[in-house]
């Protein structure tokens, strides 16, 4: 391993990373601050191709090993307390190493390792209130062993800590802290989880997993047992004074829990004046105007539409992705305004617990009450994308991010297919916003860049290229695939489960569930559902997708120039140039072109591939077709003029 900090005299200073057990073992960045904020703006990472050469492994320190099973027994203490004893399952599949490193939240403080009884030596950052370390340490330990690992070995390691990890948020409401890292976590690989809680009588915990008896240890307290129903990537609880409500979507069950109250942070809504009747009713009295609030929100009061609201998108995945993977979903209000989906478990922020005479109290923006109101469908997405079908690394998150925001979108095109259009553009003009150095937010980089997207001259360009251009691929690969198969030609663009991207989306779960799922495999499986009309250079082949689209950052320009119409002895023939304008020279597009008639009806004639600047045409139409017009659906992310 080398670190190297240098000095260039028209860079400044920057790092340089060499690590040989990382899967990309070359970075080169810079730590630079933007509002006295510092980010870590990645410059490269790659993998050198000598490293590939015959005879070198690939293998890093994740895939030496496999964990067959966590055993956890935790006791939580509200507000703040949680203390566990975590027993992992472990298989050695590369011998030679004596360090194994796992994550742990840093607050959490390891009293003792064990193997067979034994202690093990291990080195864990120390969290002391106000040090440098409490705020610059990171959440890996590393467990070390007396002599070298072999290959076969099992391995049971037991671990036993404690620390804050909770935070009380309101009444009856926590913030439950270092959700992934609250156990020995050792990255996203799937296995079985046995959970066992003691806490509080008066609270409810729910947690990854199905539920089944278990005994209180003490007087006052309860005990709640999970275990996974298979291998899974991760696992978490929620604990709060919950109100729980049902739905059903078949035979899955969705489970809504709520509290009676959001967050002390939660914004408040403003005060109104309003009429109010006399106190004492008679000639001569009339209402007075008084300065009155809104009742508080209440997610309890709601909880009953949040869970007819999963159990609704459940219905709409399993016909479109397949069925849903396990056998209960608990959709439980978290304090803030992020969420997240794990296996059987959605933390749901306050916000997506409001009704829409809440949403208007409060006076939120149109636009986040909208994206709000998505929140719960994407996180319940992330049941087949993301915990289902897992990705390979930061170079293919995006898969699931995209693919669950796409999802959210789809059902709401069911519901209202001018919204649908509203998120989409946003997302465009999103892309195509500036910064105050003059920089296209386009410009920061592919989906395939990850959490390198964060910089300190776009801090949010992660979000916006990997959820939103991620969403736009996943749209466009729809609409292109769609608009080519004649059989699935339907105008209506309501989402139908035999169009051929959700037919490979169904191959993607049946092919790749329990596994990581790599950006070139996912192509790969969308290619078997091209049609011949979008075979490029006489292949049957996603290739140009792949480099222009997924590996690239292009919005093109799109115009059509020099159209010529021929009448023929049965309709017309349609010449002309399609021009890729502000787009790389090797950009290749699928650009649907129609047809206006004489009667002004809008006919859909084909798809071009443009390829490059210029791209000469040529289709036929119906007779009386007097213009073309390209995407005017607007299915193509391109710069709308």
């Amino acid at each position: 391993m080398l670190h190297a900090h240098l000095q260039g005299k028209k860079l400044g200073n920057f790092e340089l990373f060499w690590d040989a057990s990382a899967a990309e073992p070359l970075w080169a960045g810079q730590i630079r601050f933007r509002e006295g904020i510092p980010f870590w703006d990645v410059w490269t990472s790659f993998r050198p191709s000598a490293l590939d050469a015959p005879g070198r492994s690939k293998s890093s320190a994740a895939s030496d090993v496999t964990i067959g099973s966590f055993r956890i027994r935790a006791s939580v203490q509200p507000p703040t307390m949680l203390r566990a004893s975590a027993e992992v399952d472990l298989v050695i599949t590369k011998g030679g190493r004596r360090t194994l490193l796992f994550e742990l939240s840093r607050y959490l403080k390891i009293d003792a390792v064990r193997m067979d009884g034994r202690p093990l030596d291990f080195i864990q950052n120390e969290a002391l209130e106000g040090t440098q370390l409490r705020r610059k340490g990171n959440d890996l330990v590393a467990v070390v062993f007396s002599t070298p690992l072999e290959a076969g070995q099992k391995l049971k390691l037991v671990f036993t800590y404690a620390g804050e990890v909770l935070s009380e948020a309101g009444t009856g409401l926590l913030y439950v802290g270092e959700r992934g890292t609250w156990y020995p976590n050792f990255g996203l690989s799937p296995a079985l989880f046995d959970l066992e809680f003691q806490y509080p009588a008066n609270w409810t915990l729910v947690a990854t997993g199905k539920q089944s008896p278990a005994t209180a240890e003490t007087p006052g307290t309860q005990a709640s047992h999970w275990t996974s129903e298979g291998p899974i990537p991760v696992a978490g609880f929620n604990l709060g004074k919950y109100i729980r409500a049902e739905a059903k979507a078949g035979n899955v069950l969705v489970a809504a829990y709520g509290t009676a109250g959001v967050e002390r942070s939660f914004p408040k809504a403003p005060a109104e004046m309003v009429h109010q009747p006399p106190a004492f009713p008679g000639p001569g009295r009339s209402p007075t105007m008084v300065l009155a609030a809104p009742p508080p929100p209440s997610p309890a009061r709601n909880a009953q539409a949040v869970a007819d609201k999963g159990a609704r998108a459940i219905g709409s995945f399993s016909q479109w992705f397949g069925p849903y993977p396990l056998g209960s979903l608990s959709l439980t209000q978290m304090p803030g305004d992020l969420s997240q989906g794990w296996p059987g478990l959605v933390f749901l922020s306050s916000y997506a617990f409001l009704s829409p005479q809440e949403q208007d109290d409060l006076r939120l923006d149109p636009s986040r009450a909208l994206l709000s109101n998505l929140v719960l469908v994407h996180e319940t997405a992330h049941q087949w994308w993301g915990d289902l079908v897992l990705w390979n690394s930061y170079r293919d998150q995006w898969i699931v991010e995209g693919l669950a925001n796409y999802s959210a979108l789809l059902v709401l095109e069911q519901q209202n297919p001018a919204q649908f259009r509203q998120v989409l553009e946003k997302y465009r003009s999103d892309l195509l916003s500036k910064n105050k150095d003059d920089e296209w937010l386009r410009d920061s980089g592919p989906v395939t860049l990850g959490q390198r997207l964060i910089s300190s001259h776009f801090p949010g360009a992660y979000e916006a290229i990997s959820y939103e251009r991620g969403t736009w691929l996943f749209h466009m690969l729809r609409c292109m695939l769609r608009d080519s198969e004649t059989a699935s030609r339907s105008r209506s663009g309501r989402a139908h489960p035999e169009e051929p991207f959700f037919r490979g989306l169904r191959k993607v779960r049946d092919r790749y569930a329990g596994k990581n799922l790599r950006t070139q495999e996912l192509v790969q499986v969308f290619e078997e559902e091209l049609p011949r009309s979008l075979w490029f250079e006489n292949r049957r082949s996603l290739d140009w997708f792949l480099d222009g689209w997924i590996n690239g950052t292009a919005m093109p320009r799109l115009e059509a120039r020099d159209v010529r119409i021929t009448p023929k002895e049965r309709g017309v023939s349609i010449a002309g140039v399609i021009a890729q304008k502000d787009a790389p020279d090797d950009l290749v597009t699928a650009i649907p072109v129609y047809g206006i008639t004489a009667a002004n009806s809008t006919v859909f004639l084909g798809q071009v591939l443009a390829d490059g600047p210029e791209t000469s045409f040529h289709l036929n139409a119906p007779a009386g077709t007097r213009k073309i017009v390209l995407d005017p659906r607007q299915t193509v992310l391109s710069t709308l003029k």
